[in-house]
């Protein structure tokens, strides 16, 4: 009788286990970047709850041909950013930590992943 009752309750532990949805991944706060726009001034843009574990090229230069890559990245996330000079996170890359992670204007991005 014992050994029914474990079962049962192990075969009732597993089926909660499978039908708890997961949460999507996702780094906590901003990530802030500075782009040239149309009028040829300075821009911000912020990202804000990023997935993680996911490329994210930035729409504002994606292509290299239209724009000058963005610069002066900021991490002000709970995850490790890694930046890179192309977009689709290939090319040259360059990480900066959470919360306090952050690059001069020579620091030139197209692309971030977040841990």
């Amino acid at each position: 009788m014992r050994l029914r009752r474990a079962a049962v309750a192990a075969f009732g532990a597993l089926t909660l286990v499978l039908t708890i949805p997961t949460s999507a991944s996702a780094a906590i706060g901003e990530f802030n970047y500075t782009y040239v726009g149309l009028d040829g001034s300075p821009k911000l843009a912020v990202l804000l709850d990023p997935p993680s574990q996911e490329c994210i090229t930035l729409p504002e230069v994606a292509d290299p041909n239209a724009s000058s890559p963005a610069h002066s990245p900021r991490n002000r996330t709970t995850s490790t950013a890694t930046v890179f000079a192309d977009p689709d996170c290939e090319g040259d890359y360059f990480t900066l930590r959470p919360l306090t992670g952050r690059g001069s204007e020579r620091l030139k991005v197209r692309s971030v992943v977040f841990s």
